[in-house]
């Protein structure tokens, strides 16, 4: 067996652990739950997972979901029972949909600072924290009530345990692994069993020892194991939904994906690459620094497992037909630990914090930027947005972003704390600016109407029509199923402001924002 020869400390800069442990405690509690509460469930996604777990109770069937009455063939089971408990102790809510995602997103936090601190030191696996609770895109899927967060933690877990079997082959660590592919497979579905799978295969290949993969993954305890978690959900729903089930989930919303775009969701080879670029800010500098080491890095078998990991995720998701932005997520534990080897080898700092620099001036610069540009908006509903929008931009907003933008600027010239140690800093700084100042503002404009229209006819009893339009939020704020179907007299219809001209006699009770409830005459 190939091993690699124990690591010394990789960072070296003198800022106390303490403050290290303290920083990343922070990170996590403003990352993941900051304003958890306050912000309304977003729509396509969370309307939907949070809409099919109330349903759950409504129809009292805690085994095959449904969205609107219809069957949902979109997800597995485990994330809407974990919604179900958290709702059930914190009533539907916002933070009852989302803190199933917020705490798995924690964990799996942990998970990537206790595997960095066992493999390298303490203060590479801090960092490494520091740089995934806080980067820009884990932090948006790390509280969504959605299965992605969930499904993240499996997969890192089942990974992590691989690389630890091929160190020291121990078999608790082998059915760890095939446990977490389980419950990931009970998340999400196969993509849980095959970025495991594929990348150790080629890692167990490039380092000569096929066989022992081989033998490792048909392991018959491990695989009985996966099949006791896994399977008797899907044996049950089999045998409830039939072929339905089966061509639903496995076909379309598995293997048509792949095969090509869904609802809309294409794009080139490149797609993920301005996600990379976006979604890990403010690091990336220090993302451009690991893919710079590359060559190094794979001469190690930790490097190498890494890159076997993100390479394949980033390969494997650009091939797909369809593509989402938070498919590469799936990779971020492999690019966010070979980050943190090198966070400590930035030297310029100007060069370092230049992405949180123009991050902040864009954002400061937003409410102009709209005012500016507004008239060059052909989108007919967008541009009723902003014709009929009161200004979402609060004083506090530029003040957040602009003093952001001066702590950021200070640490350019500051000298006394290590790099390292302002980048990670300026991390827990953008998310506090990210959910305290901007998705306030983007929830007010996209999502306020829908909560405030859902509530008003929560009571009423008129027959509710969803017209031309599809934000599953609705259902859950009015706890009611909307019909499908052209709307008639008496039905109260929400739809876009757009469509109005297209219906006669009618009463407005709410216009907002594009979005347009009325009741039918």
């Amino acid at each position: 067996m190939q091993t690699t020869p124990p690591h010394p400390p990789t960072i070296t800069d003198t800022t106390p652990i303490i403050l290290l442990r303290i920083l990343l405690a922070s990170a996590i509690g403003i990352s993941f739950f900051f304003n958890i509460h306050t912000l309304p469930l977003f729509d396509l996604d969370e309307g939907a997972f949070s809409e099919a777990t109330r349903e759950m109770f409504l129809h009292g069937d805690f085994i095959s979901t449904t969205l609107n009455g219809e069957p949902r063939y979109d997800k597995p089971i485990l994330v809407y029972w974990l919604q179900a408990l958290s709702t059930r102790a914190l009533g539907f809510s916002e933070i009852g949909f989302r803190l199933p995602s917020a705490l798995a997103a924690s964990i799996w936090v942990m998970v990537i600072y206790g595997f960095v601190r066992h493999l390298k030191d303490e203060r590479t696996g801090l960092y490494a924290g520091l740089m995934t609770a806080t980067a820009l895109q884990v932090s948006l899927i790390g509280r969504a009530a959605i299965a992605d967060s969930l499904l993240n933690l499996f997969i890192t877990v089942a990974l992590f345990c691989i690389y630890l079997y091929y160190q020291k082959p121990d078999r608790r660590l082998l059915y760890i692994g095939f446990a977490a592919m389980g419950l990931g497979f009970l998340t999400k579905g196969p993509v849980a069993i095959l970025i495991p799978l594929v990348t150790s295969a080629l890692f167990f290949s490039l380092r000569g020892r096929f066989r022992d993969w081989y033998k490792a993954a048909f392991d018959l305890r491990g695989l009985l194991l996966f099949a006791l978690i896994a399977a008797p959900w899907y044996g049950v729903q089999i045998l409830r939904q039939g072929q339905a089930f089966i061509e639903g989930f496995f076909f379309r919303h598995n293997l048509d994906r792949f095969q090509g775009p869904m609802e809309g969701h294409g794009g080139s080879l490149l797609y993920y690459l301005p996600v990379l670029i976006i979604g890990l800010l403010p690091f990336t500098t220090v993302l451009l620094k690991a893919v710079s080491r590359f060559k190094q890095d794979r001469q190690s078998d930790l490097g190498l497992f890494l890159w076997c990991w993100f390479l394949f995720v980033l390969v494997f998701f650009s091939l797909s037909g369809t593509k989402l932005p938070h498919y590469i997520v799936y990779a971020y534990p492999a690019i966010l630990i070979l980050m943190a080897t090198h966070i400590g080898q930035l030297r310029s700092r100007l060069w370092a914090l230049l992405p949180a620099a123009l991050f902040f001036s864009f954002l400061a610069a937003l409410p102009t930027l709209l005012d500016k540009f507004k008239d060059r908006i052909t989108d007919p509903f967008v541009m009723d947005i902003l014709a009929t929008a009161a200004d979402p931009f609060p004083t506090n907003y530029t003040v957040a972003m602009l003093t952001a933008l001066v702590v950021t600027v200070y640490f350019v010239f500051d000298k006394r704390f290590a790099l390292a140690y302002k980048l990670s800093m300026i991390g827990v700084v953008t998310v506090t600016v990210f959910w305290g100042s901007l998705m306030p503002v983007i929830a007010e404009i996209k999502q306020s109407p829908i909560k405030e229209a859902a509530l008003l006819v929560r009571d009423d009893p008129a027959p509710i029509v969803m017209w031309r339009l599809n934000t599953p939020s609705f259902l859950v704020y009015s706890e009611r199923l909307t019909e499908k179907r052209p709307p008639r007299s008496g039905d109260l219809v929400l739809t876009k402001g757009i469509y109005l001209s297209e219906l006669n006699n009618f009463q407005v009770l709410l216009e907002k924002n594009g979005i347009a409830l009325i009741k039918l005459l």
